[in-house]
């Protein structure tokens, strides 16, 4: 699950966040019955921004600040204390976390991929991943944009490639057998 967190989920339209937040929960819940492992991703910066991307210091962009409410995962999405949780600093899930020691002692070889920006995080963390040798699954519903256009091309670019394109059912029919 990756960055489904409150400062970039406030400007979505009411509809397609209860869409999102309600597909999502929908596969972690099942996810969780299975005792399948669930990974929050998210973005946290220092308030310094010194550790933030280039664009967010240059143009003092405050998001996504380390203890604010806006930096914490979206108040509706299933998730507990005790499940587990990477921050990153850039765009992939991978770059500068323990992510790949992770999946390592979980023994995965198939992610299925969640959250938010289609065109940014969910793209550079899907590559890193299929560069990894992991199967990689994007669960259509549980994925989203602000940029719908290049939220379709990287859609375009990654189904079939390096990653499959699977509704919600699907993936869970999948995880269901095995």
């Amino acid at each position: 699950m990756i960055d489904m967190i409150r400062d970039y989920l406030c400007s979505w339209e009411p509809e397609a966040l209860r869409e999102l937040v309600g597909n999502t929960n929908k596969l972690i819940e099942n996810f969780k019955r299975r005792q399948l492992p669930v990974i929050w991703v998210r973005n946290e910066f220092r308030p310094d921004l010194s550790d933030a991307f280039p664009e967010m210091r240059e143009k003092n962009v405050r998001l996504a600040i380390q203890d604010t409410p806006g930096a914490q995962l979206h108040p509706d999405l299933l998730w507990s204390p005790s499940d587990i949780t990477v921050i990153k600093k850039r765009y992939s899930a991978f770059f500068g976390t323990d992510l790949d020691e992770l999946l390592a002692e979980l023994g995965a070889t198939d992610l299925v991929l969640c959250g938010i920006n289609t065109h940014a995080c969910i793209r550079t963390a899907a590559i890193d991943a299929y560069q990894r040798d992991f199967r990689v699954f994007l669960a259509e519903e549980c994925i989203g944009t602000y940029d719908d256009e290049h939220g379709r091309i990287s859609l375009n670019y990654m189904d079939g490639k390096i990653a499959k394109l699977a509704t919600v059912d699907k993936i869970l029919s999948l995880a269901e057998s095995g």
